[in-house]
């Protein structure tokens, strides 16, 4: 018997890593015929310090991830996938995405976006992706190619 996952949650932060997750979480949602929640932490950790801005930058880091999960929804939409939630959270991007979503959701596949940091800001902050694979209790797929399997070097891209 074929493994069919129920609900597949990508995680989405605005990066072409996380774009192209998400492309692929649509495609397997859809394989599956199974519910696609589109989730967007905003790491409130980062506001922490700059205080008298704290609600302005908060709102702004709102509004940018409403539009980007309205763009994301549109685009599921157009690809026939039809049962899709949509998930602003606030907090610590890693255990929101390893363990408290999955929980609430019910998500049996978490999809994310390799990660784009280097080996020294790995070693200092770590990647979500890496925090995810170690410590979700369902399946995780972290998606390093395109729609084709084609890998996709983002660092020549960005020069």
């Amino acid at each position: 018997m074929l493994q069919q996952y129920k609900t597949i949650m990508v995680a989405v932060d605005g990066s072409s890593e996380a774009e192209l997750a998400f492309k692929k979480a649509v495609n397997v949602a859809k394989r599956n015929q199974g519910k696609l929640i589109i989730a967007h932490v905003i790491d409130t950790r980062a506001f922490q310090t700059v205080s008298s801005f704290d609600g302005m930058l908060a709102e702004q880091a709102t509004e940018m991830a409403k539009q980007t999960l309205d763009d994301y929804l549109k685009y599921a939409k157009e690809q026939d996938c039809t049962e899709i939630t949509t998930v602003i959270e606030y907090g610590a991007p890693k255990p929101l995405i390893a363990k408290q979503l999955p929980q609430e959701h019910d998500v049996d596949l978490i999809m994310l976006g390799a990660t784009g940091l280097n080996a020294v800001e790995r070693l200092f902050i770590g990647s979500v992706s890496e925090y995810v694979i170690r410590n979700a209790a369902c399946d995780v797929l972290v998606v390093r190619t395109d729609l084709e399997n084609k890998i996709v070097d983002n660092k020549k891209e960005k020069k």
